[in-house]
């Protein structure tokens, strides 16, 4: 089976048609800031493209309703956009790529990949927030976590890498967006995101894990109202926010240069990073293994040894000719690797196994 995937996110469009062994036949990726593509261009790579006999989508959100992928239907897509609030930067660009290739494909069959479902196995001590309890009743109140397509395929690839030495593993997905799984046996019991792709690491623009607190006086005192303070949050924040950049390579060579505002902004994204590693290593009851993936895990070779220096107690070690050498998936020490993301492989994984069944 043929599998149009179709990964829209909060910074790129890609398009990939993966045949029944996997190989890439064509593939694009387009820029989408904020999670906009150009449509006519989008059009014109899909036109260029070879036939599908169906379509995979990546939806970050699925809430408590969708723990598997699921055919898509007009129901489904209208549940997807009301889940817009809880992924504001991200649900919106995923419908504009349902609508395109909707539009360009009539009557193939579509399926959507959830982001959520990776992490459904979460036991209720990892998924519960401490709110009241009306709160988490009525509305629904939970940790979901995020990158689940991609933590997926870490466990799968550190698997087939490493055999049981991979068996407790942290996989770091490090992209514009980021977050951190911990992976039992290839089962997800903990991760760093929650209700939303805000909550846990610094980000490209997006603050992470902040104090609640300071958000409700922050309303009262300096008048901020929602939309402005989402917005702040969402886009304005992480290392923007921090040094006037998203750019983690333009990050680095700023620190190295000395200047403070980037070596500030690369100190608390680094500490973040290995700080939820170490709590990811207590969920897993020890760590035997750790994967880097995403646009920074597997391009920053400072960022993965700035890290890894500090989990040097956990018995992470990294060879650091290795670390700064070599392309795709390889290892960069006795248990420290680096795959490369293929989200595109999950997801038509689960479109063929959801058709065919």
């Amino acid at each position: 089976m043929r599998v149009l995937v179709v990964n829209a996110g909060s910074s790129s469009l890609k398009l990939r048609v993966l045949d029944g062994d996997d190989t890439t036949l064509a593939n694009a990726d387009l820029p989408a800031e904020r999670g906009r593509f150009d449509a006519a261009a989008a059009r014109d790579a899909l036109g260029a493209m070879p036939a599908a006999d169906a379509a995979g989508h990546r939806v970050v959100h699925g809430g408590e309703r969708f723990v598997t992928a699921t055919r898509l239907t007009p129901e489904v897509t209208a549940a997807i956009r009301e889940l817009i609030p809880l992924a504001p930067l991200q649900q919106p660009a995923t419908l504009r790529g349902i609508d395109l290739a909707g539009d360009l494909l009539p009557g193939t069959p579509a399926v959507a990949c959830f982001d959520t479902a990776f992490h459904s196995t979460l036991s209720e001590t990892a998924r519960t927030y401490a709110l009241p309890e009306d709160w988490r009743r009525r509305f629904g109140v939970r940790r979901f976590g995020f990158h689940g397509l991609s933590h997926a395929w870490v466990a799968r690839r550190a698997g087939e890498m490493l055999g049981d030495r991979a068996r407790r593993l942290v996989s770091c997905h490090l992209g514009s967006g980021a977050s951190l799984a911990a992976i039992a046996g290839g089962v997800s019991v903990d991760t760093t995101m929650g209700f939303t792709p805000l909550e846990g690491l610094v980000m490209s623009t997006r603050s992470g894990s902040v104090d609640p607190g300071m958000l409700l006086w922050l309303q009262d005192a300096a008048g901020l109202g929602p939309a402005e303070m989402l917005d702040a949050l969402d886009r304005n924040s992480g290392l923007l926010g921090l040094c006037g950049t998203a750019d983690v390579h333009e990050v680095v060579v700023r620190a190295d240069a000395g200047d403070p505002r980037a070596r500030l902004a690369l100190d608390v994204y680094v500490h973040r990073i290995a700080a939820s590693a170490a709590a990811m290593a207590v969920s897993l009851d020890g760590l035997d293994a750790i994967a880097f993936t995403g646009g920074v895990g597997e391009n920053s070779a400072e960022i993965r040894a700035a890290v890894c220096a500090r989990l040097h107690l956990l018995g992470i070690d990294i060879d650091e000719e290795d670390n700064r050498s070599g392309s795709g998936d390889r290892r960069i020490g006795p248990s420290a690797l680096v795959i490369a993301s293929r989200e595109d492989r999950t997801i038509a994984a689960e479109v063929r196994r959801l058709l065919s069944a």
